[in-house]
């Protein structure tokens, strides 16, 4: 797992780094895999404890079962952001190892609950698990969700100190081997902790077998005496600590699935790779490999998600409505990522993979065993619901801000120091102050004369390009405020404007060009004066774009241009373009591709636009006949187009890759449903909730890629991900809308909604283009196949 919090100390990071490579070293030591095997159970057969003691000895002297606990407990004395990070990483490892010790259970769910109870009363026994001499179960399942316990404790008889209790606890993880368990119960009229040791009297444990060859219990209490000191908290605070311990362990198990599908993901590429048929890999067929990537994409989105969830549980603590949103969000997401990647393993590897002797089955029934565990997907997805709910009727009910935006007036501000609720409501107040009412919720693409007078207005206010850094006039927004810009114009209902010179030309350049490019065109390219197009596909190269045959021959300080463009968006608004082009026939398609930039008044250039499906025009073709560019419109050196295209396209697919189609979809969409009672509906409602997850999801991947620009570094071909992902997810609300609109779903004009205007089917048009522009996902998925996951020709 990823960078999942800000930097570490130099002493944090070494125990951080001692830690993990003794969680690598004892989980992949030879000795482990046979005993993974024969510690487990099968139902109606004897079996050994699920980890030897031995071993859960040896991980406490390393430290693992003290990440969560402070130096007087013995533990390691982490803050809570660092030891939870540190937690994460190793319960991925465990799952990467199906490992069966109840690391999640133990120094997760027990420790976590145990750090709230009274330390006069729990500091012993919480001391005894750090150390690894007592094994204490916490009885979570049936109160994760605030529930009222089942047990009942009783004043003990004849005046003595303490209790009876009686009743039992289902589901209670781990089975075997516990040394006692924390219970839940009802005490006269409040909650409490208690200590049952799993010796007392009265006490019994019945086992039941889960797929992982592990165990769950039914622990049984028959007036079982429980002394004063074990009674380890009472009343409000109760709630706490079992509200904190359930974060804790969706957290964990979340990166244990995450593990767990990892590691399915890897060992069936490794086999795919071994195994032939038809006399080649069946690693090289598309269909195969593109099984794999879907799986990639999956885990890499519940990578980002868990990592959000982290950094949330980082700064907003560990118990409350929001803790088990974001920890049910990672769940659902990790969920979701590893039942699917471990189902594609078993079927990639063929009968092979349903037999007990293959390793893919551990996987399998591991996933499957941590699934359920506080909460499933469907589960965790309502538990989101229920938030996204209260905060969708908020939002309705919330009185719009009167404040002013000059408190972040223009693009020079220091974004850092602006609370991000407060530069929202700034840029809120500048858009409903500002933007045009008829722009709003446009259902296509706008041409320049309809958004002219707008972007002016943005630039005025510093504002026209928020991810260029400060120097070149932008604003210098880091990520959260990139996002947060973005959403607040998607939000508003902000008409994209012919806007590839911000983001696209502009970076080219500040990365490739030269000073006097940058000086030359970055400053027209914000004031709206030059308005740019992009020359990339052509006839027969539109996926393929290195076959591209549009040529341009060297002549004196000039290059000669022939050749056609396709699918050109807004050509017939752009007075520039920027160009692929032919420069060296003799050499490998990709080495004879150089970048130029084109006035389109030149003489030669025709522009013809092209109809839609829709009804409107928004791409052109575009042809060259003897069209001279200037020398000093190559960008970079000559032949070096297809590196910068490269680039271009990463800029592109990020682009593609933001949340806010989807985001302005998801808006229409509710609105629909707000005015036609589909919240009332069940099905749509699930429906809805995972869509809703999907863009949440979504907006925490595009983050780490943004992220990854803002520090200058290139990106990485994974980002196809992101188009992937942001189109499908596009395309999935888009099938929504239409779908739930009844007879208005079919009409190809505005519907009315609420007493005013949806074009109900623009989304399912625009969604359909845009699967395929910027290189088709089906592309994007075999450059993903190759790039990323290894995959062969």
């Amino acid at each position: 797992m990823a960078d999942a919090s800000t930097a570490l100390s130099h002493d944090v990071a070494d125990i951080e780094g001692q830690i993990l490579d003794s969680v690598g070293s004892f989980l992949s030591a030879p000795r482990r895999r046979p005993s993974l095997r024969g510690q487990r159970r099968w139902p109606g057969q004897p079996g050994r404890d699920e980890c030897e003691r031995s071993d859960w000895v040896e991980i406490a002297a390393m430290g693992w079962l003290g990440v969560l606990a402070g130096e007087a407990d013995g533990g390691l004395g982490l803050s809570e952001a660092e030891g939870l990070r540190l937690a994460a990483l190793m319960a991925e490892q465990i799952g990467r190892h199906v490992a069966p010790e109840p690391f999640t259970a133990v120094a997760g769910v027990s420790v976590a609950a145990l750090a709230v109870c009274d330390r006069k009363r729990s500091a012993d026994l919480l001391s005894r698990v750090v150390s690894g001499d007592c094994v204490a179960a916490l009885a979570i399942e049936e109160v994760a969700d605030g529930a009222e316990p089942s047990l009942v404790a009783e004043m003990a008889a004849g005046g003595e100190a303490g209790w009876t209790v009686s009743g039992r606890c289902t589901h209670v993880w781990p089975g075997q081997p516990v040394d006692g368990w924390i219970v839940p119960a009802r005490v006269g009229g409040d909650r409490a902790l208690l200590w049952i040791a799993a010796a007392a009297p009265g006490a019994s444990c019945d086992l039941r077998v889960t797929g992982d060859g592990r165990s769950l219990a039914t622990v049984r209490f028959e007036r079982v005496a429980v002394a004063a000191p074990h009674l380890l908290l009472v009343g409000k605070d109760v709630a706490v600590a079992l509200a904190r311990a359930a974060a804790v362990g969706r957290l964990l198990i979340s990166a244990e699935l995450l593990g767990a599908g990892r590691a399915a993901l890897g060992a069936t590429i490794d086999y795919l790779k071994t195994r032939k048929q038809f006399d080649k890999p069946i690693a090289a067929f598309q269909a195969v490999q593109h099984r794999c990537v879907d799986a990639f994409i999956q885990l890499e989105i519940a990578e980002a998600a868990l990592h959000e969830a982290l950094c949330e549980a980082a700064s907003g603590g560990l118990h409350g409505d929001d803790a088990r949103f974001y920890s049910s969000r990672a769940k659902a997401r990790c969920g979701q990522a590893a039942l699917n990647a471990v189902r594609a393993a078993v079927q990639l590897h063929g009968a092979i993979g349903i037999t007990d002797e293959c390793d893919i089955g551990l996987y399998f029934k591991r996933v499957m065993t941590l699934l359920p565990r506080l909460g499933g997907i469907s589960a965790s997805r309502r538990a989101c619901a229920a938030r996204l709910l209260r905060d969708r009727a908020e939002s309705a009910q919330a009185p719009q801000s009167a404040a002013g935006a000059d408190g972040i007036a223009g693009g020079d501000a220091d974004w850092d120091a602006v609370p991000e609720a407060q530069f929202r409501a700034g840029v809120r107040a500048f858009l409903r102050d500002n933007y045009p009412a008829h722009l709003r919720y446009m259902p296509r693409r706008v041409h320049w004369w309809e958004i002219a007078d707008w972007w002016r207005v943005v630039y005025d206010k510093g504002w026209i390009a928020p991810s260029w850094p400060k120097e070149h006039g932008g604003m210098g927004l880091p990520p959260a405020k990139l996002i947060a810009f973005i959403e607040e114009f998607e939000n508003h209902g902000v008409a994209r404007a012919p806007d590839q010179g911000i983001v696209m030309v502009g970076p080219v350049l500040m990365r490739y060009g030269t000073a006097e490019q940058c000086q030359r065109f970055l400053p027209k390219i914000r004031s709206g004066e030059n308005i740019w197009c992009q020359g990339y596909s052509e006839p027969g190269a539109g996926s393929d774009l290195a076959s591209l045959r549009t040529e341009a021959v060297e002549a004196g300080e000039a290059f000669i241009v022939n050749g056609q463009k396709i699918w050109t968006t807004l050509a017939q608004d752009a007075t520039h373009i920027f160009l692929l082009v032919r420069t060296d026939k003799t050499v490998r398609k990709q080495a004879g591709i150089s970048f130029l930039l084109c006035d389109l008044k030149s003489p030669g250039v025709t522009i013809r636009p092209i109809r839609d499906m829709a009804g409107h025009e928004e791409f052109c073709e575009v042809f060259f006949d003897n069209v001279r560019v200037p020398r000093e419109n190559l960008v970079g050196s000559l032949n070096q187009g297809w590196e910068i295209a490269k680039a271009l396209l990463g800029f592109e697919r990020i682009f593609l890759g933001s949340p806010k189609q989807s985001q302005y979809a998801l808006g229409q969409l509710r609105k629909l449903a707000q005015a036609s009672g589909l919240f009332g509906d069940q099905e749509f409602c699930a429906r809805y909730t995972a869509l809703q997850l999907d863009v949440l999801d979504l907006g925490a991947a595009y983050r780490r890629f943004v992220d990854i620009v803002k520090q200058g570094k290139p990106l990485p071909p994974s980002v196809s991900l992101l188009k992937i992902w942001a189109t499908e997810t596009y395309q999935a609300i888009a099938v929504l809308m239409a779908e739930s609109a009844g007879p208005d779903g079919a009409l190809l004009e505005p519907a009315p909604i609420n007493g005013a205007g949806m074009d109900l089917l623009a989304p399912l048009f625009n969604s359909s283009a845009a699967c395929i522009y910027g290189g088709s996902n089906e592309i994007q998925r075999n450059i993903l196949a190759k790039a990323v996951l290894g995959l062969p020709d």
